[in-house]
């Protein structure tokens, strides 16, 4: 199933340091959080449950997850 995001508000990290290694999270749609690569916002788009983007958030924040490079 395709889903249109035209409409979605996009937004980049404020830890994004400007080296293109970005990633932009669209939190406007109720019920699901559409995840994209900024290079490429007409390419694939992965897509989390509200409840699914929220553990990850959570856990990031509580350092449970390692921090990337």
């Amino acid at each position: 199933m395709t889903q249109d995001f035209q409409s979605a508000h996009w937004r980049k990290s404020t830890y994004s340091n400007g080296d293109g290694d970005c990633i932009e999270v669209a939190i406007s749609l109720a019920d699901i959080v559409p995840v994209r690569d900024s290079k490429d916002p007409h390419g694939p788009t992965l897509t989390f449950t509200v409840t699914a983007w929220r553990s990850f958030i959570t856990a990031i924040h509580a350092g449970e997850l390692p921090a990337g490079n």
